[in-house]
């Protein structure tokens, strides 16, 4: 409790919102910002040997991230996020035996290091160059890539998805892509998006290998435009060796509900996997009180049928194991300083589900406190099989404070 109280205490001192660092001269600019994250966490695991060596865990982590943007002229700009983390094993792995974190995004390793047996790692998240004008944008380098239309589920979401129990999405990992945006029209746009692949590789610090795998690097092309008031988009390409076809909607009926849809056809290399479709449905309302409501059906066209058929460690299922599955949320700000947001999620399976909680406290321009809790329930598994997915999660509580410079 000492270090998150120094923590909370060092966090808690107001101070004037400013950036790091800025320079600004004759076209040119070069401005630096920072983010100290410190976490405290604590997991009860479910009581189940084969899956868990650890039933209870509690331990603190922190990250500092620093962020330069520097621009020349009225086009290029450069951008730079290198992260230092501090993470300890058990968190890492979450006290399990099969199911682990270790293993990052799918991107190089030649910018990733190691120190004290993997619990600190130093990384760069994003490093790329743009060129932006008018009717024109590339970027190339580390970047997010996000290609989703809806919030809980996101199956065009192909790099480095959210969970639905993700609720701080200000920085989603970054790949290593090429990325061209051509507007065509006023409101009609034309994306090409190159994103390198990389093999496993256990033994590097990031999980992967330092040299791109052709074989792997995925290439997609997205065209969008907007309809009376939705905007309306197909996407299509090769993700990994797949063959890909989809699309994604977003708008509002009745100017009163926000309707979100996307999803797409996959057409798999391998000679055993079956031909599927990934697709997620989402309603939402936000208030003037503030109070917003969404809900959101998931068709996983790669999941299973049946609790016999779970495998934690097969390919192509991302972070979900069955065909079916439902999320519904809320958020409200109950004061202009606090803010709080709660998931559900239901597997139509197993009838397991996951709630989490999630609350945020503003303390100043540039700092705030977060709690947040995720409640499994589920038939808890005895040994090696599975009886429901949800079963197999730990209890999480977990206090976090923020503070941007």
């Amino acid at each position: 409790m000492f270090p998150i109280f120094m923590l909370a205490l060092l966090l808690l001192l107001p101070t004037t919102s400013f950036a790091f660092y800025q320079w600004q001269e004759d076209g040119s600019s070069v401005e630096v910002t920072g983010l100290l994250h410190g976490t405290g966490t604590t997991l009860r695991n479910p009581d189940n040997a084969f899956y868990y060596n650890d039933r209870n865990i509690a331990a603190l982590a922190g990250s500092a991230r620093g962020m330069l943007i520097a621009r020349t002229g009225d086009h290029v700009t450069f951008e730079a996020h290198a992260v230092l983390n501090y993470v300890p094993n058990a968190l890492q792995t979450g006290g399990s035996r099969i199911i682990s974190s270790l293993q990052g995004p799918e991107r190089s390793d030649a910018l990733d290091w190691s120190y004290d047996g993997r619990r600190s790692h130093l990384n760069f998240d994003r490093l790329n160059l743009q060129y932006a004008s008018p009717r024109l944008n590339i970027k190339v380098g580390r970047q997010p890539v996000n290609l989703a239309a809806t919030f809980f589920f996101t199956p065009n979401d192909f790099f480095s998805p959210f969970a639905v129990q993700t609720f701080y999405r200000t920085y989603k990992p970054g790949v290593d892509a090429m990325r061209a945006d051509i507007q065509l029209q006023e409101l009609s746009q034309l994306s090409l998006i190159a994103v390198l692949g990389y093999t496993v590789n256990i033994a590097n610090d990031a999980g992967w290998s330092n040299q791109p795998d052709g074989g792997r690097t995925s290439y997609i092309a997205r065209a969008s435009t907007v309809i009376a008031d939705f905007e309306l988009a197909i996407v299509a390409g090769v993700v990994r060796r797949d063959h890909m076809i989809g699309g994604d909607l977003q708008g509002e009926l009745f100017d009163w509900l926000g309707v979100r849809a996307e999803g797409h056809y996959i057409f798999p290399d391998a000679p055993l996997q079956n031909n599927h479709a990934e697709l997620a449905l989402g309603l939402e309302h936000r208030w003037e009180s503030s109070l917003t409501l969404r809900a959101e059906q998931f068709f996983h066209g790669s999941g299973v049928t049946r609790t016999g058929a779970y495998n934690l460690l097969a390919s192509g299922r991302g972070l979900y194991q069955t065909r079916h599955y439902t999320a519904a949320g809320a958020s409200y700000e109950f004061t202009p300083l606090l803010t709080g947001d709660l998931a559900a999620i239901y597997n139509w399976v197993d009838d397991s589900g996951l709630l989490a909680l999630y609350a945020v406290y503003s303390l100043s321009d540039e700092s705030e406190a977060v709690f947040s809790a995720n409640v499994p329930m589920g038939e808890r598994s005895a040994g090696a099989a599975i009886s429901s997915e949800f079963g197999l999660y730990p209890v999480v509580l977990s206090f976090e404070m923020r503070s941007y410079f």
